[in-house]
């Protein structure tokens, strides 16, 4: 049983490293793929509107309910205090710096993520890569880079739309409930910020819709099992790059703040 045991844990670790490995050169390969000719216009505007323009709805609807529950919760905890002029102070440092680049990120790692692992996998088992290739197209050149770019731009996009929208939430909720003035929040959101800390939010969703694409992507790309394989290909997506990002979110945050 300990030899079956120590058998599996070496197994496990085997192949977690591989697959560190594998996910290292598709990566690499990926942004080499980038400074290539000939580039596919048109598939990188398709991109751009599916990773993007489709996103708007979902971001906007997130930021606004994530924003007035952080509101309602920072009003009474003040409240205690007697200091709910300090809410909106707060509201505007945690929606700028943490809640709208991370919010962004899970999202669109659940929206885009996915589609873009069950793409590449339904096209994996139904040798649609295979007919690229023996058309001597690179598969990476072809599928990563415009899911890549697009991720790329569009990710620090919909964190700045995510911070406008969480402005007006928490105002919807601190001055049209609590009755706050308008002057008064309006003035207090910026207090504690600055230029550097909307640079970190951005920073933060470039890095994480790098992530999104290349594991999204990843995962689609190495699909096995026929209509299985498809359906984990998603979750598996959607589990790592989620993960991927609160980690890299602690890391940028301690980089980035010093």
């Amino acid at each position: 049983m300990p030899t079956n045991l120590l058998d599996r844990l070496g197994q496990r670790v085997l192949q977690s490293l591989t697959q560190a490995g594998d996910f290292a050169v598709i990566s690499s390969r990926a942004f080499a793929a980038a400074f290539k000719r000939p580039f596919d216009t048109p598939n990188l505007m398709h991109q751009f509107q599916a990773v993007g323009v489709n996103s708007i709805p979902v971001i906007v609807l997130t930021s606004v309910a994530i924003s007035m529950v952080f509101a309602v919760q920072l009003s009474f905890g003040f409240r205690q205090f007697q200091a709910e002029g300090l809410a909106s102070q707060v509201q505007g440092l945690a929606i700028v710096r943490e809640l709208a680049p991370v919010i962004t990120g899970l999202m669109m790692a659940g929206r885009v993520g996915s589609a873009m692992a069950a793409e590449l996998g339904t096209m994996q088992v139904t040798e649609q890569i295979d007919a690229l290739e023996c058309l001597a197209t690179d598969p990476i050149h072809f599928l990563f880079v415009p899911r890549l770019l697009a991720s790329m731009v569009m990710l620090p996009l919909l964190t700045g739309i995510s911070i406008y929208v969480g402005f007006w939430g928490g105002y919807a909720l601190l001055v049209g409930v609590v009755g706050q003035s308008s002057v008064v929040y309006s003035t207090e959101f910026y207090k504690l910020l600055a230029f550097r800390d909307v640079g970190i939010a951005l920073t933060k969703a470039l890095v994480f819709g790098i992530i999104i694409a290349l594991v999204g992507c990843w995962r689609g790309y190495r699909t096995q099992g026929g209509a299985e394989g498809v359906g984990n290909a998603p979750t598996s997506s959607v589990v790592t790059s989620s993960l991927w990002i609160l980690v890299s979110d602690f890391f940028l945050t301690k980089l980035l703040l010093v």
